[in-house]
């Protein structure tokens, strides 16, 4: 095969990409195993095989249109995260290159069978962006092969079309992006602020203005680095994993800023990276059958790469949109749009027969997102809160959650063990509660004095009902359709 297939000076960042690839799968599969069956199982809040009845093969490729069972799920999470392990540890540089290929192309096929039944719960562009960047990595071959020069440039385009994307959707989006005053908001209304989220609010707003000509040029300018020699292209990704570590430290976003640091050892050459990892090499041979496969996989991905290139330069460009199937190349961004205010629904039950002004409410409390004022945002990310986040999307839109909410209230009522598993506290341990409501709040940070004052890192004001009281046998249907109008 010619030399120009194989890319001599990239070994460690096959070796980064491999093995930080190989944590993103153990962490999903983790949530998936934890996750998955209150969600989306056979007594889910959105039940898969009601999906599969509805949704062919063809268009949500998965391997539970052969059956689905809880039982078959766990195989899948518990097959998944031993695979990653093994990733992890370096295993398969042990075994023939075509059981390395075939491991990773089976972490693969085995996550895209749960996020095509996922539906909303799964409608996250870093569950693409993994899949993506999970096929590469099935090309790139045992440690002891040589590094295939395409592959190398095709993660750096799938690195290009992630920030740029998400640079491009800014500056059509939200005004705020381009006079520079999201990050007045951003902290205080992302999805799930984090331990820091609260100071970073705080910073002086000057430095919020820097701070988005930073992603600006982070997301804009760089990514086009990425295609010239050295040192251009490592400049480009530093810059870019020195943003995605600001982002790490002002909130939780799931796995997506840990896969972008992992996409960034793609610009980097064994000179650089030798300087930071001291890793010994091993000796390097071409293997002709991978050669090949890998000039397919090219000629596969630039074709499927048309409609997302096309959707880079529309002026009505899609966010985090899938073109096939199989989600081999996709289009990425987010908030391109950003909330003013916090609003939050809060869910409460009460142990009293009857409902009226004298009726104790008591909260639920759940993992990640504000409810207690006097509780400090947690840190979860990498891993993923996939009912907490449904719950800001809610607030938001409450068309988010009219799919799954009811059925959520109605486990409440039962004290369904699997979904309080998911949350933080059941206030009622003993007895399910008598009824269940959820009730609007407009949330904010609280000032530096308020909380010298009172220690509490919120501050929130009643809106209204979200939900009307619902008992077993009198289900509400008095939903708030326009909190952001409130």
């Amino acid at each position: 095969m010619p030399h120009w297939l194989h890319a001599e000076g990239y070994w460690l960042a096959r070796f980064l990409l491999q093995r930080g690839l190989g944590v993103v799968y153990l962490i999903a599969f983790v949530v998936v195993l934890e996750q998955f069956r209150p969600l989306l199982g056979e007594d889910g809040l959105l039940p898969v095989p009601g999906f599969l009845a509805r949704v062919s093969f063809w268009r949500a490729p998965s391997l539970f249109h052969f059956g689905y069972s809880d039982r078959l799920l766990v195989a899948v999470a518990v097959t998944g995260i031993v695979l990653s392990l093994a990733v992890v540890a370096g295993i398969p540089d042990r075994l023939p290159a075509p059981i390395t290929v075939a491991i990773w192309l089976l972490l693969w096929a085995l996550y895209l069978s749960i996020v095509n039944v996922g539906q909303t719960f799964y409608a996250f562009g870093w569950e693409s962006l993994l899949l993506e960047a999970g096929f590469l990595a099935a090309f790139l071959g045992p440690s002891s092969s040589a590094v295939p020069a395409p592959l190398v440039w095709l993660f750096r385009w799938l690195l290009f079309r992630l920030e740029f994307g998400a640079g491009l959707i800014k500056m059509r989006g939200d005004r705020c992006w381009r006079d520079l005053t999201c990050l007045y908001y951003h902290q205080e209304t992302q999805p799930m602020p984090n331990p820091l989220s609260w100071y970073f609010h705080h910073l002086p707003k000057p430095l919020h203005r820097i701070e988005v000509l930073g992603s600006h040029f982070a997301q804009l300018v760089a990514p086009v680095l990425l295609f010239l020699p050295q040192p251009f292209a490592a400049f480009a990704g530093l810059v870019m994993a020195v943003t995605q570590f600001w982002l790490v430290l002002s909130g939780n976003f799931s796995w997506l800023n840990l896969t972008t640091i992992v996409l960034t050892a793609s610009a980097f050459d064994d000179r650089m990276l030798g300087r930071v990892l001291p890793i010994a090499h091993v000796a390097t041979a071409p293997l002709f059958w991978l050669d090949a496969l890998v000039v397919a996989v090219t000629v596969l991905v630039i074709a499927l790469s048309y409609r997302p290139a096309r959707n880079l330069v529309s002026p009505s460009q899609l966010m985090n949109a899938s073109f096939d199937p199989l989600r081999l190349v996709n289009t990425y961004g987010a908030f391109g749009s950003i909330e003013r205010e916090r609003f939050e629904v809060v869910v409460e039950g009460t142990a009293d027969d009857h409902i009226g002004p004298e009726t104790v409410w008591l909260e639920y409390e759940f993992r990640g997102k504000p409810t207690a004022p006097a509780r400090r945002p947690p840190q979860w990310a990498p891993y993923h809160l996939r009912l907490d986040w449904l719950m800001w999307f809610a607030a938001i839109a409450p068309g988010y959650a009219w799919p799954w909410f009811d059925r959520f209230v109605a486990k409440l009522l039962q004290n369904d063990r699997a979904i309080l598993r998911l949350l933080r506290r059941n206030p009622f341990p003993d007895a399910p509660p008598r009824a269940v409501r959820a009730v609007l709040y407009r949330y904010r940070f609280t000032t530096p004095r308020e909380r010298r004052e009172t220690s509490a890192w919120w501050a929130r004001e009643r809106m209204g009902e979200f939900l009307g009281p619902t008992t077993r046998k009198n289900p509400s249907r008095h939903w708030r359709w326009e909190p952001a109008s409130a």
